[in-house]
């Protein structure tokens, strides 16, 4: 291994290292090939950095250095693990503004976005530093007598994390802090088109006092560095967020030697207008779900789901809507580009196929070539309808701001093509019936069912994860995903009266 030349440079005013490297054992350090790839601004294709691109070697020695750490982080009082996370949010949030731009820059999204993603980032870890107070296991009545049971929660040991690039700083946050505060050591894969939040996120830990080995961080590809992390045989619990192809890829790996995991994966969230809505906050729902962070959100609302009495009145008022989004960088901007070029093209190629099979294109479906965006990644916000339920673009997530229309008869319809799908992750509904919204809630099939606001996610206590392709049972965050980084251990004493 070699460190990471001190060579800078300014990224939006940010000075970062020219090269963004690994973080192992506390060190920042070079792939040991040396070889290394190019991270590209989705806002306009410029050069933002190179990154070390890893291989198995790289891996092994993050895994060697998690290792080596995990012990002595385990010996540590988890209320002390705690003050040490806490030391951490407090130093991430001294450079919030720092972390903001350098999301900003790597994903397109405007600095306010940026800055409030931190700032849940903070708040989460601020979550899971405190439940160091409240690692809670219980004491319990045994059948036997002089016999006392008891469960506590104990560490996995080495978590492998692996991320997606959607909401960088969180999605860091999200794995890093409850593996961490349970006292597991981790090596993170950070997501390829946002090397540097990450690698920003450990060299900010590590001057908060966190422990060297505690937190290794791999840059690279996929199938060179994150397929040898999962398959490494001293991983102990592996949590994925991303695409439920891959997904499905780490679950027949973990399967071979019964290793712990937590997949986290795709979604085609359903969102229903029913004919006694609040049309146009609805729509302004709607734009929420589908486009905002250019709909590259697991959660995002792509299948609108809209009663036949209300469809045409709804649909006018959707497409004003999102005639009037912008889309650009700023803060006067609603959402950016999308995260590269690849998945640019994926989604152009997926709307052509679409109309080709029938569905019309009601607006979007185009990259945006203007001056101010041409070199960029900018798809415009796209609708469509006359979509068939069972089209590739009704079944597949496409994690672009694109959301097809829709239109049902009644209830009862609405309920049964809200849950035909593969996916089970968010759901929305619209309404203003009590009975209606109730009923939803619970017979609607997936992991988060929202009444009356847009298919969004969890807050840092609340848990969060779906059902089917979008995941396989566990949750994240919450007190629940200390579920997915402990291991519970009965203890029972039995004592003998006589010996008195």
């Amino acid at each position: 291994m070699q460190k990471t030349a001190e060579k800078k440079k300014q990224v939006s005013g940010i000075e970062v290292a020219k090269t963004i490297g690994n973080w192992i054992g506390g060190k920042e350090i070079a792939a040991s090939s040396g070889a290394t790839f190019d991270k590209r601004s989705p806002h306009d294709g410029s050069l933002l950095f190179s990154v070390a691109r890893s291989t198995v070697a790289d891996v092994n020695a993050a895994v060697d250095a998690a290792v080596k750490a995990q012990s002595a982080w385990a010996a540590m009082p988890a209320v002390q693990r705690g003050l040490v996370l806490h030391h951490v949010c407090n130093a991430l949030e001294a450079r919030q503004k720092e972390l903001a731009t350098i999301v900003a820059s790597e994903t397109g999204k405007s600095p306010k976005e940026a800055f409030g993603e931190a700032g849940g980032a903070i708040a989460l870890g601020r979550f899971f530093a405190g439940e160091g107070q409240r690692l809670y296991g219980r004491t319990t009545t045994s059948g036997a007598p002089d016999k006392y049971a008891m469960t506590v929660r104990q560490p996995c040991g080495v978590a492998g994390l692996i991320i997606a690039a959607n909401t960088p700083i969180a999605n860091t946050a999200w794995k890093v802090f409850p593996a961490l505060i349970c006292g597991n050591s981790a090596v993170l894969k950070a997501a390829e088109d946002t090397p540097g939040t990450s690698w920003l996120f450990a060299k900010i830990a590590h001057e908060a006092g966190l422990p060297p080995g505690v937190l290794n961080v791999i840059q690279g590809y996929g199938t060179e560095c994150g397929a040898p992390l999962v398959e490494d045989a001293r991983i102990d619990v592996v949590s994925f967020t991303g695409s439920t192809k891959v997904g499905k890829w780490v679950g027949e790996a973990c399967g071979k030697t019964l290793k712990k995991m937590s997949l986290e994966l795709g979604g085609k969230n359903p969102l229903i207008v029913t004919d006694d809505a609040d049309l146009d906050e609805a729509a302004k729902w709607v734009c929420l779900s589908a486009f905002s962070n250019a709909g590259q959100r697991c959660a995002a609302g792509s299948r609108i789901i809209v009663f036949d009495k209300v469809y045409d009145a709804f649909r006018d008022r959707l497409v004003v809507a999102a005639k009037a989004l912008k889309v650009g960088p700023t803060d006067n901007d609603d959402f950016g580009p999308v995260i590269n070029e690849r998945q640019l093209n994926a989604m152009l190629a997926a709307i052509e196929q679409a109309t080709k099979e029938g569905a019309r294109l009601l607006i979007g479906g185009q990259r945006l070539t203007d001056s101010e965006r041409a070199q960029g990644f900018y798809l415009a916000p796209t609708l469509l309808e006359n979509v068939d339920a069972v089209a590739d673009i009704s079944r597949h997530e496409l994690f672009g701001p694109i959301a097809c229309l829709y239109r049902v008869r009644n209830y009862d319809e609405a309920l049964a093509l809200a849950n035909d799908s593969p996916y089970g992750l968010t759901a929305c509904i619209h309404t203003t019936s009590v009975d209606r919204g109730f009923d939803f809630a619970h017979k609607v099939r997936s992991g988060v069912a929202v009444i009356n606001a847009g298919t969004f996610g969890s807050e840092p206590h609340m848990p969060f994860g779906g059902l089917g392709q979008s995941g396989n049972g566990s949750r994240e965050p919450g007190t629940e995903a200390l579920d997915v980084y402990s291991e519970l251990k009965d203890i029972y004493i039995q004592v003998r009266p006589k010996k008195l």
